[in-house]
């Protein structure tokens, strides 16, 4: 099964998501019940789903359904947990399954969003596992504790404390000086296309609106941007609104090592997938902090 956020918005101006899995009458028989007001979409392949919680209701409902491939799975996971339980503050139980409350990180979301099944409850602010992914879920916990410990707050300042005064300090805060002048170094001879998203690594997706033609002096940003050998220019960037991601056309292929080394490359559907996620988000934070 496959859920996705949909960019357009619906008849109301309410927001919609995505769902397809292989055809199965019964299935689909289980998922018009569950959403009554799911549409057939021929051109997305997909049903649509509508309403602010969509996304969340979806998982919840796809957590039931994988539960029915081993329809003894739940109890299974259920025995697994009681007999040799994860014993750490991380992680609770309640009637729904396990939940999982950790400092945020990226890696930890990535870790966690392995774990088969695994959701998160906004209203809760935790990850919910079922019972049966809990072999799962043990298989990745070393991993999971580890980062969750490294993020908590008493760890960051550790880490901060003895970073002062040091070479990697410094090299963090020219970091950050460096991605607020919003620039960044592009192969002379092989120039991005503008106004069009591209992905990069120092600064993930983003759209080159200027080519200054002021040449890179290499040996002044070396540490910033590792790996720069023939001759570049400053290129001037800005982030990508929801509306330039939706419209992007992907890559139909990943990047190879030849895109990498230039440094940006067209970005695949998935890559823009979770970009348009993040700047949907980030527009709804801005209308919510816009002076009424």
């Amino acid at each position: 099964m496959v859920v996705d956020d949909v960019e357009d918005e619906g008849p109301d101006g309410g927001d919609l998501a995505a769902v397809s899995f292989a055809f199965d009458r019964m299935t689909v028989q289980r998922f018009r019940e569950a959403f009554p007001r799911a549409r057939w979409s021929d051109r997305r392949k997909a049903w649509i789903v509508p309403g602010k919680t969509a996304r969340r209701r979806i998982d919840r409902w796809m957590a039931k359904e994988g539960s029915r491939a081993d329809p003894y799975a739940e109890a299974k996971g259920r025995d697994a947990f009681a007999f040799e339980p994860i014993l750490s503050p991380y992680l609770g139980v309640d009637k729904d399954g396990l939940c999982i409350t950790t400092p945020y990180s990226r890696k930890l979301v990535e870790e966690i969003r392995q774990v088969p099944f695994a959701r998160w409850d906004g209203e809760h602010k935790f990850w919910r596992v079922p019972f049966a992914s809990y072999d799962d879920l043990v298989g990745h916990w070393q991993a999971i504790e580890t980062e969750a410990q490294r993020c908590e707050p008493e760890e960051r300042r550790k880490r901060a404390e003895a970073r002062k005064g040091t070479e990697e300090e410094r090299t963090s805060r020219r970091r950050a000086a460096e991605r607020k002048r919003r620039r960044i170094p592009l192969p002379a001879d092989d120039l991005p296309p503008l106004d069009r998203p591209i992905a990069t690594i120092p600064y993930g997706i983003i759209v080159v609106a200027d080519i200054t033609g002021e040449m890179v002096e290499r040996e002044e940003i070396a540490d910033l941007y590792p790996g720069i050998a023939a001759d570049h220019i400053w290129g001037i960037w800005r982030t990508p609104s929801r509306d330039d991601l939706v419209q992007a056309w992907p890559s139909r292929t990943e990047p190879g090592d030849d895109e990498r080394q230039r440094g940006w490359w067209l970005p695949t559907l998935e890559e823009l997938r979770v970009a348009r996620r993040t700047a949907r988000a980030r527009e709804r934070r801005a209308t919510r902090q816009a002076p009424s």
